[in-house]
């Protein structure tokens, strides 16, 4: 399951955090568990050939709109699909093949195994790298994103957590 949320607390290795749906999660961190902080970049900072996640929708006009684009590394499986950011939303998991400056916004086209897609990327849209941190990180009041299990303590286990850090929240 996909986490998106506030942290509540902090215990030892468990960490409390409302999710984004109001409910109250704990998860447990083991000596495994990496800890990423986001830090802002800009699209001028992404190369041809780098490796990216762009979240989207899709405009009036049908052409995919970035609502986020965030740097992942060159390991994650490509793909472009569904994704649960908010309604109707999509992931691609690309290399960037072209970025160009627009009026008003710019355009990036990244390309994966099974082919290519298009977005416009409007000024002010949050685009992320992530940093390897250490669990001081972890503070009450962050913003976290992470990919979890549950076990069958009814605590959430997961090897990497994003943490927000300087009001640079991890977008996914």
């Amino acid at each position: 399951m996909r986490v998106r949320g506030t942290i509540t607390a902090i215990d030892g290795n468990t960490v409390s955090i409302k999710s984004r749906d109001s409910k109250d999660l704990k998860l447990e961190l083991t000596d495994k568990t990496v800890v990423a902080t986001a830090k802002a970049i800009t699209l001028a900072d992404l190369k041809p050939g780098d490796t990216v996640g762009v979240t989207s929708t899709r405009n009036a006009e049908g052409r995919l709109t970035a609502r986020a684009v965030h740097t992942i590394p060159a390991t994650v499986a490509e793909g472009h699909g569904a994704w649960d950011l908010l309604p109707d939303s999509l992931m691609t998991n690309a290399r960037i093949a072209s970025a160009v400056k627009a009026t008003g916004s710019h355009t990036l086209t990244v390309e994966y195994k099974d082919g290519s897609q298009t977005f416009i990327v409007p000024d002010g849209t949050p685009i992320v790298t992530t940093i390897t941190a250490d669990r001081s990180a972890l503070k009450v009041g962050e913003y976290v994103f992470f990919g979890g299990t549950m076990g069958t303590n009814g605590k959430l286990s997961t090897g990497r957590i994003q943490v927000s850090k300087d009001g640079v929240r991890p977008p996914q």
